[in-house]
């Protein structure tokens, strides 16, 4: 039997209970008696959600005589379905300047005596969302009435969905949820399924933005009350969702519901693929000599190239605006300028290089003409640049402009902070407007070998192989990006 505390420290926190309702007639009289009365006089508000019920759902609410200065009932004009109830029940908490909301179903399914369990971690800070788990103590599940396919068929789809997912849970379907508001804010939950697997869409969103996830283990009841769930769409769409967000992680579906802004490393080592920007800018390099030589680096990002550079014994100067790349390339670098590239003349560089290296960074800046001119004062005649830039026309990029679709990315050719699209055509076209003689392009391959690591080791490194060689063959519709080797031109030399 559930312990009811006689009070509740909310501890400061403005929370709300969402009673999402549909068809609950017989029981949401019931249900909000069962809220202990403790949680009232901690709480700010409870308020009932019904969508557009067709029995009395709305008018039972309204007659629940008490606390009536903390209930609030709310009917939609048209059936949201579970998600989209879900999502206004958000916003609404979200509006009202809430710090936290419990979503408690009007059924009773959810046993409402376990809140304080529920918010204890949220006003206490040490989650930003919390879970009832009727699956961390499985014997008390079966005993609670829940039938035996539903029983098995929670396990099956939650290891399913974890292993997919990489996020571990007891379970994945419970629908007792605590959410932080501050949470709430930083996720696009009105991207999400108005179905009932917009419960595993938000969880993973949470996921992905990191947030403390809290389970705690709650009795399960099962009664009289009618489930509206259509068990075979529902299964079969939380693992597509699970699926969606696995190809998510690899970079080879893009999502915007799960596009969330995190502090954290955006870019990160390509040179486990033998046909990457970064492996063709390594071999060339090997191949100029680079022991003893001048390097300016714009943009170090994972410092990656940093670190091959300065252990074969060249003097690298690095560029980078991101404090946390910063730190990461400082120990590789001479000096390291962080400032604005877009002003070159502003970075306070030094001297003479014999090498430039702008991979994957002009596609960054306002003017990247500009700054490819003003580079030529800090090279020396002769000196080689190195220029790696994203190909738009890539048949990825042309597939989703036939179906309609140009969607940003965190990363890749779509990277949201890319201000400039080129073809190999117009790339190859601004580096002669700008003064530097081409000595040579290359392209790179889809990069497979990225998001399926596997390709990387061999016998799989014949596949690859075979897909460059296409690539090379078709280079306008295949190539991922375009490598650029140029030299600053001595005084006699013509462009």
């Amino acid at each position: 039997m559930t312990h009811t505390p006689h009070s509740f420290d909310n501890n400061g926190k403005r929370i709300g209970i969402f009673v999402i309702a549909y068809n609950a007639e017989s029981h949401i009289t019931q249900t909000l008696d069962r809220i202990p009365e403790a949680i009232w006089d901690a709480i700010t508000v409870v308020y009932v959600v019904d969508d557009c019920s067709t029995d009395e759902t709305t008018g039972k609410a309204l007659e629940y005589g008490k606390h009536p200065d903390k209930l609030v009932v709310i009917r939609n004009r048209v059936n949201r379905r579970y998600g989209g109830n879900q999502k206004f029940g958000y916003q609404w908490a979200i509006d009202q300047n809430l710090d936290v909301v419990v979503m408690l179903h009007a059924d009773g399914q959810y046993a409402p005596e376990m809140l304080p369990q529920m918010l204890a971690p949220m006003v206490n800070d040490e989650a930003d969302v919390v879970i009832g788990s009727r699956m961390m103590e499985k014997q008390n599940a079966l005993k609670g009435g829940m039938p035996k396919y539903k029983f098995v068929g929670n396990i099956v789809l939650t290891r399913i969905e974890s292993a997919l997912t990489g996020l571990k849970l007891s379970e994945y379907h419970s629908g007792y949820r605590a959410y932080s508001s501050a949470m709430l804010k930083r996720i696009l939950f009105w991207e999400n399924a108005d179905e009932w697997h917009f419960d595993t869409q938000i969880l993973l969103q949470c996921y992905v933005a990191g947030a403390r996830i809290k389970e705690i283990p709650i009795p399960t009841y099962y009664g009289d009350e009618i489930c509206h769930v259509n068990g075979i769409a529902y299964g079969l769409n939380c693992i597509l969702t699970a699926f969606g967000f696995w190809l998510f992680k690899r970079g080879i579906y893009y999502s915007r519901k799960y596009d969330i802004n995190q502090k954290g490393q955006r870019y990160f080592d390509k040179f486990d693929d033998p046909y990457s920007s970064h492996t063709l800018v390594w071999k060339k390099l090997q191949q100029e000599g680079i022991s003893g030589g001048k390097v300016l680096e714009l943009g170090v990002g994972d410092a990656s190239l940093t670190r091959r550079l300065k252990d074969a014994g060249a003097v690298v100067d690095g560029v980078e605006v991101d404090p946390l790349y910063v730190e990461l390339a400082r120990p590789y670098c001479r000096q390291i300028f962080s400032g604005d590239l877009n002003d070159v003349r502003s970075l306070g560089l030094e001297g003479e290089y014999d090498i430039i290296v702008a991979a994957d960074v002009l596609e960054h800046l306002i003017d990247p003409e500009q700054v490819l001119a003003q580079l030529k004062a800090y090279i020396k005649k002769g000196g080689l640049l190195i220029v790696s830039l994203p190909n738009i026309a890539n048949i990825y990029i042309r597939l989703s402009l036939l179906a309609g679709r140009f969607r940003y990315h965190t990363k890749g050719i779509l990277d949201r902070t890319h201000l400039h699209f080129y073809t190999i055509d117009t790339a190859r076209l601004m580096l002669r407007k700008t003064g530097w003689i081409v000595e040579r392009g290359e392209v790179t391959a889809i990069p497979f070998a990225v998001v399926f690591p596997f390709l990387g080791k061999m016998p799989f490194r014949l596949l690859l192989s075979l897909f460059y060689g296409f690539t090379r063959m078709f280079k306008g519709l295949m190539a991922y990006q375009s490598v650029w080797y140029c030299r600053n031109p001595n005084r006699h030399e013509l462009l």
